[in-house]
């Protein structure tokens, strides 16, 4: 039974780290899409922003 907590705190640790990578990413490409100078730029960074976040663009 020792063996549980412990495989428990594990998973919710690669939880953890995993949640602050996804937002780390979303942030980023959030950043870009509004700083970037390049038209081009800020329209694939929106598009990667969307799929990030599994959103439809706006029609």
């Amino acid at each position: 039974m020792s063996v549980l907590p412990s495989m428990l705190h594990g998973a919710a640790a690669l939880t953890a780290a995993t949640g602050l990578a996804y937002t780390g990413a979303v942030v980023t490409v959030a950043a870009a899409s509004v700083l970037s100078r390049s038209p081009e730029r800020r329209r694939d960074a929106r598009a990667t922003l969307t799929i990030l976040v599994r959103r439809r663009p706006p029609r």
